[in-house]
């Protein structure tokens, strides 16, 4: 296992490129088994959990080539139907392979989902849609058993707002007999991404974008050819990185129009934004204003992006209120901002933060991905070394973060984890 090591109060300046979106990649790596053929996804991330979903499809039968950032999927003659809990305990996105192989094989059997421990995020909207859709549907041995003949389309209202449901129904319903309603529907960019590349592969899907998309199930599905969006949670990684270092970074395929949100809290606190027709520069030459932040669905302010203003916070002139709306146990990298010196005071989901003049190299630990984020942009600021533990939770998500920040002068090499003694 290995930990980053990083010598803070360098200000970025360069370049960085953003890659392929993972919450983007890895649906559509699902949606694969929705045709039989091969499937060409291309601005694919070199990431753990792309590689783990290769694993899963390989599993299931398909035969994944990665060339570069290109992804070849072959699902001819691929039969399987089990989502073993070896891999799906890793990585949550694997149960939207479960849409895709009742629609398309009559019958699945997916291990209950793992991934980042930021809250319960129970699946029963994805269960409840595809009941309704008239799947038979079993929980038994920490397995989801579904099955069907042939899903038929319904008009079906969510309880909540869920990307991962949205995506998983909406693969279901493509190859349902009938026409589908998704009601309350997630309206991601990452959920009209997969749509679009459905609809070049034959599906009918239309209002994507809206919280109702109706889909008219086809008889059958063409192998996708898909260029992956742009990584718009990398982006706004980036631009505070810029922002907490007063430094300036040219961010190259920052997807500008699905970070409304965060650019505008990110304008609010101080950091300046030019678009040149090599990327966005963003760049801060005093410490930030403070913001108040309340997460939301999109085109609210993301969650994946609330750890990552945090950090930006805690070196802000006054103080700044951040609500947590979506996960209930997504505050937990709090304690590890402490320890390098922030000042944060937790109510139940909402923190309260303190700009403090400087931050203080510390060892901390992250917790989940995007606390991994938020722990290297707090170290990139801070004054001495900060040692971060756990850095696989950054590796299922970011392509390649150290060597990016390193190019546009951070100091940050990373080397195995010190065994603990005694």
């Amino acid at each position: 296992m290995d930990r980053l090591v990083i010598e803070g109060g360098h200000p970025l300046v360069g370049r960085v490129r953003v890659s392929g979106a993972k919450n983007a990649t890895l649906p559509l790596m699902c949606a694969t088994l929705l045709g039989s053929g091969r499937s060409h996804l291309r601005n694919v991330p070199d990431l753990r959990d792309v590689r783990t979903m290769g694993k899963l499809l390989g599993v299931l039968g398909a035969r994944v080539d990665a060339k570069g950032d290109e992804l070849f999927i072959d699902t001819v003659g691929a039969e399987g139907v089990e989502a073993p809990y070896d891999l799906v305990k890793t990585m949550r996105a694997s149960v939207v392979c479960l849409g895709p192989l009742v629609a398309k094989r009559g019958q699945a059997r997916v291990s209950l989902p793992g991934g980042c421990a930021i809250g319960e995020r129970p699946i029963d909207q994805h269960l409840k849609g595809l009941s309704a859709m008239g799947a038979k549907i079993e929980l038994t041995g920490g397995y989801v058993v579904a099955s069907a003949k042939r899903l038929k389309g319904a008009d079906i209202t969510m309880d909540l707002v869920t990307v991962t449901g949205t995506e998983n129904l909406m693969m279901a319903a493509v190859l349902a007999k009938g026409t589908t309603t998704l009601r309350n529907a997630a309206r991601e960019p990452e959920v009209m991404d997969l749509a679009r590349a459905l609809n070049a592969a034959g599906a009918r899907i239309s209002g994507v974008g809206t919280a109702t998309i109706v889909i008219k199930g086809v008889d059958e599905m063409g192998p996708l050819d898909h260029a992956v969006m742009a990584d718009r949670i990398e982006a706004g990684t980036y631009m505070v990185a810029a922002g907490i270092t007063r430094g300036e970074l040219t961010i190259a395929e920052a997807p500008l129009e699905h970070l409304t949100a965060v650019v505008g809290k990110l304008k609010e606190a101080g950091l300046r934004f030019q678009q040149t027709p090599k990327g966005v520069v963003v760049s801060a030459r005093r410490a930030p204003r403070p913001v108040h932040v309340i997460t939301g669905p999109y085109p609210g302010f993301p969650t994946d992006m609330q750890a990552q203003i945090m950090a930006l916070m805690a070196l802000s002139t006054g103080s700044s209120v951040i609500q947590e709306t979506i996960f209930e146990n997504r505050l937990m990298h709090t304690s590890e901002l402490r320890r390098l010196g922030a000042s944060i005071e937790v109510t139940g989901s909402t923190a309260v933060v303190k700009g403090a003049r400087r931050l203080h190299g510390a060892p901390v630990m992250a917790t989940d991905l995007r606390a991994s984020a938020c722990l290297v942009l707090a170290a990139l600021a801070a004054e001495g070394t900060t040692y971060i533990g756990r850095v696989y939770h950054l590796d299922r998500g970011y392509e390649r973060i150290d060597q990016k920040l390193i190019a546009a002068g951070a100091s940050i090499h990373r080397e195995p984890e010190p065994k603990a003694q005694g």
